[in-house]
């Protein structure tokens, strides 16, 4: 009976650890998104001028928890630069993450709330809000995995944050478990 029991415990533990990392556990993700603007100045023929232009650069840091398959929670310091109105921010936020659908690679939705930190004249203060869509590719491994999709953002802040600034993005992001 001992050496059921013992073989028994034996094996419980060898399958609960020996499951797939990617499901569960602590990650950290860096992240790269821009705002697209059409550019008044292009005309059809002129080669000098672009069609596109970035008019903001989102650098993402975030350290998250991934609770199962479907859901993680992350924590999140960004750094948003608008260059046309020449404005910082530096939104420190929590976002929940749901996989939609799963097959080898996940269909994702996200939303995050936090605040836009104030550190000085150079920095605006006030709420951020973000929705997004979103697919994730893992490597070989089904470890890491690269994410890319659209953002929308909004920032409130100013004088009783009446000042609203609302942005639709494309993200790049690596994740490493």
């Amino acid at each position: 009976m001992k050496r059921l029991i013992s073989l028994l415990f034996l094996s419980l533990t060898l399958v609960t650890f020996s499951q797939d990392q990617k499901t569960k556990g602590v990650f950290y993700k860096l992240g790269l998104a821009t705002t697209l603007m059409l550019n008044e100045d292009f005309e059809l023929g002129n080669s000098d001028e672009t069609l596109i232009n970035p008019s903001a650069i989102f650098l993402n840091n975030a350290l998250g928890i991934q609770f199962d398959h479907k859901s993680s929670v992350e924590f999140n310091l960004e750094y948003n630069w608008h260059s046309r109105q020449g404005l910082n921010f530096l939104p420190i936020y929590f976002s929940y993450r749901y996989n939609v659908f799963e097959f080898e690679d996940n269909l994702f939705v996200r939303v995050g709330y936090g605040r836009l930190l104030d550190l000085g004249k150079a920095y605006e203060k006030g709420t951020f809000y973000k929705v997004g869509l979103g697919f994730q590719i893992f490597d070989k491994d089904y470890k890491n995995s690269f994410l890319f999709g659209l953002d929308f953002n909004r920032k409130r802040f100013g004088f009783v944050q009446s000042d609203k600034l609302s942005s639709v993005s494309i993200f790049f992001e690596y994740t490493i478990f």
